[in-house]
């Protein structure tokens, strides 16, 4: 497995406003600890986009992780909007559509695509509101979100879900946005190739690296100093000066950062037993998931 020399992790948001309080970036190098990149008065979606075409501009050797879901499910119905045809026949297609409904909305929001006559049927929109192809119960499920749960390594929920703390569907639906605007100028696993140098971006869930920082089910998220500092110490990596709010988006990004560093040279998470080439290129898979 080749090998980076710099980490980042992009916890993102779905909010519809210009600058959301849930973006997050941390990077961390080979030497020293996980930071916090701060831009004044908060990361915007575009700014992510614009540091991510620089980052491919200078041609780092990092790896980004994402804590968004990069597609919906296909494979339990063979499509992803059942019904809806044509429909996009593989991930970045899947962007195209999102990105391409979308074009009027600002801040790389999905409004658009959410009222879509058609895609809205797939959506629990509220609790009073849920789309006739929403499925029951938890609703669709990717096949990495099913493994997740199976052996319990993560409690994913659908992304077809916008209700609650834990949905993921608008978050994912504006990474798709930016992953087709970003036009392949870096290559996104287990979609593209890995070159042999530059930055290649990941999903990954933040709950996983929680999970081997030896945080407990249930309780992953850390909003003080001293439940970031041991999660940090159970991943070997040093300790980040004071910051200035203890808020879960940040301390997300920074352990899974230092996660990331310690993993990435693992061949068994690039090539995970169940992720078959039809589900790497429907669905994806979630980095550190095997």
């Amino acid at each position: 497995m080749r090998q980076f020399s710099q980490f980042a992790c992009v916890d993102w948001s779905g909010a519809k406003s210009e600058r959301p309080g849930g973006i997050a970036l941390a990077t961390i190098g080979l030497e020293g600890p996980p930071s916090l990149s701060s831009p004044q008065p908060r990361w915007s979606r575009a700014d992510i986009l614009a540091w991510l075409l620089r980052l491919a501009d200078t041609g780092q050797d990092m790896l980004v992780g994402f804590d968004l879901s990069m597609a919906f499910p296909y494979l339990d119905k063979g499509g992803y909007f059942p019904e809806w045809h044509p429909g996009p026949d593989n991930a970045k297609a899947l962007w195209h559509l999102v990105d391409s409904l979308c074009s009027n909305d600002p801040h790389l929001s999905v409004t658009s695509f959410l009222d879509h006559p058609q895609a809205s049927r797939h959506f629990r929109h509220s609790r009073d509101h849920v789309g006739d192809l929403f499925g029951q119960g938890l609703g669709r499920l990717r096949e990495v979100e099913r493994y997740q749960r199976q052996t319990k390594q993560a409690n994913s929920a659908s992304c077809f879900n916008l209700v609650g703390a834990a949905q993921v569907g608008k978050s994912s639906l504006t990474g798709m946005r930016l992953l087709h605007q970003l036009g392949g100028a870096i290559p996104v696993w287990p979609f593209d190739p890995i070159p042999d140098r530059g930055p290649v971006i990941v999903e990954i869930y933040t709950t996983v690296a929680a999970l081997a920082a030896g945080l407990p089910k249930g309780r992953s998220k850390v909003r003080d100093r001293v439940g970031l500092d041991n999660a940090l110490r159970r991943l070997d990596s040093a300790l980040p000066a004071r910051l200035e709010r203890y808020d879960d988006h940040s301390t997300d990004a920074l352990i899974t950062a230092a996660w990331m560093k310690r993993v990435a040279s693992n061949p068994a998470l690039w090539n995970p037993p169940a992720m078959s080439e039809k589900i790497a290129q429907k669905e994806g898979w979630t980095f550190g998931v095997v």
